[in-house]
């Protein structure tokens, strides 16, 4: 800040981005494999999805969907769906670093509080709590835009 009180130039122009809030959007816990299959240690399969969304000039929210599919052989011992959202406020960022920004580092800045969750959920359905390896957030954005999933620096939606 300058002696009037106005930003100094140069934060004027620095990047900012803050987490405003956090929340859970969704959260499903199925056990049918419960009580037979929680004494096995089940194959563990992990979907992961992330969405953007503009919601004015400065907010974002960001929504990382896991999927967790547990089974022993053809049955499911359990299924858990997490969509877990941050509310970001992006301030001075280039419009070409947005979608990186909010599809990398957003997700992992969130990311331990979705994986905490998992394992609780997972705890309280009586099975050992699953802790989710971390996530190449970076190789996902990657790997979507080789598939032609996104579009590299399109606008992110209004929500």
């Amino acid at each position: 800040m300058s002696a009037t009180g106005q930003p100094a130039a140069n934060e004027a122009t620095q990047p900012q981005v803050a987490i405003i809030a956090q929340y859970i959007k969704d959260l499903s816990f199925e056990n049918p494999g419960a009580p037979a299959l929680m004494s096995q240690g089940p194959a563990i399969d992990l979907g992961v999805d992330l969405q953007a969304r503009r919601g004015d000039a400065e907010h974002f929210e960001v929504e990382l969907k896991l999927r967790v599919t547990a089974k022993h052989g053809e049955k499911t011992a359990f299924l858990m769906e997490l969509a877990y959202a941050g509310l970001f406020r992006v301030v001075g960022v280039p419009d070409d670093m947005l979608q990186p920004l909010l599809l990398i580092q957003a997700p992992h800045m969130i990311f331990p509080f979705a994986r905490r969750i998992v394992a609780d959920v997972v705890r309280d359905g009586g099975m050992p709590p699953l802790m989710i390896d971390p996530i190449d957030f970076a190789g996902l954005y990657q790997s979507k835009l080789a598939s032609g999933g996104i579009q590299a620096n399109t606008p992110v939606g209004t929500a």
